[in-house]
């Protein structure tokens, strides 16, 4: 019998779960699962209902490769606001107490999307990349020496604690000025108090037309693009992958960014889509557990 792994994918409105041969060829799920986070019920029922189901879809994986919002460190989750007791939570611990000797690899889902993107996708071979992920939250990854780096503490690319001079206090205070801007939550947030209807980010960008939806559009997207733009002096990547729920609007979106690093960095890197736009925290769980794999 062919040895899977499990791949476990802990979203803020979502659980996906995936399963995959140990020589998958393209890190596309064999079977899928998804559940909803339901996260106002708590962090613990959300973990319990997640491996129930993992036990139903695999009772003996080779390895798990798990990624979940926030940040891990010192064997907790931090910076994980969107549900209840998820940040501080001892996700690694449970995780182990559940699958016992099976290794288990966990990190956060942007990196994961990162690893995935790394593996089968549009940083495969790159030695030096970014990685942006623009769906509800913002973030980034970055990759040096063809692997993701997570930073001291965990928390390399936490790019929505980013401020300038106009800007509130970040971190400190509980804000992030950037994804509070640009963000497909914040834009959803923003779009919805200017028409006096709710309205999906996706939406907004077909909206454009309406009274003042093409000035917050046109706001946001030089706010990111200049964002894009100084990361990339400061890494000075070969190519910058873009992915997550925003790039339906990838048309919008990706001339505007393209233009602000050809303007702005020295030695401008190559731009594109990310392969996986869709479940890239999953196909990269699928990733780092094939990898222990």
């Amino acid at each position: 019998m062919t040895r899977q792994v499990l791949a476990i994918d802990f979203g803020g409105t979502k659980v996906a779960l995936g399963t995959a041969a140990v020589d998958a060829p393209d890190g596309r799920p064999h079977t899928m699962m998804r559940l909803r986070t339901q996260g106002d019920g708590g962090a613990l029922q959300v973990v319990e209902r997640t491996l129930t189901a993992a036990r139903e879809l695999l009772s003996t994986p080779a390895a798990v490769g798990v990624s979940t919002f926030g940040v891990v460190r010192d064997d907790v989750i931090r910076l994980a606001p969107n549900v209840p007791g998820w940040d501080g939570m001892a996700l690694p611990q449970l995780l182990r107490a559940e699958f016992g000797d099976t290794p288990v690899a966990i990190d956060n889902d942007v990196n994961a999307g990162a690893a995935a993107e790394l593996r089968w996708g549009a940083l495969r071979g790159v030695d030096i990349g970014l990685y942006v992920n623009l769906g509800t939250g913002l973030a980034a990854a970055l990759v040096a020496g063809g692997r993701v780096l997570p930073g001291a503490h965990g928390a390399a690319g936490e790019i929505g604690y980013l401020r300038d001079a106009a800007s509130a206090p970040a971190f400190a205070d509980g804000h992030a000025p950037l994804e509070e801007a640009v963000s497909g939550s914040a834009l959803a947030r923003r779009g919805s108090a200017l028409l006096g209807r709710e309205v999906t980010a996706a939406e907004l960008f077909d909206l454009h037309a309406e009274p003042g939806v093409g000035e917050l559009l046109d706001e946001a997207l030089d706010t990111l693009s200049r964002t894009i733009a100084n990361l990339c002096i400061t890494l000075d990547p070969q190519r910058v992958v873009i992915g997550g729920g925003l790039m339906g609007a990838a048309a919008h979106i990706l001339p505007r960014v393209a233009t602000a690093l050809s303007r702005s960095v020295p030695f401008p890197p190559q731009l594109t889509t990310a392969t996986f736009v869709d479940d890239a925290p999953l196909v990269g769980a699928l990733a780092l557990a094939l990898a222990l794999a």
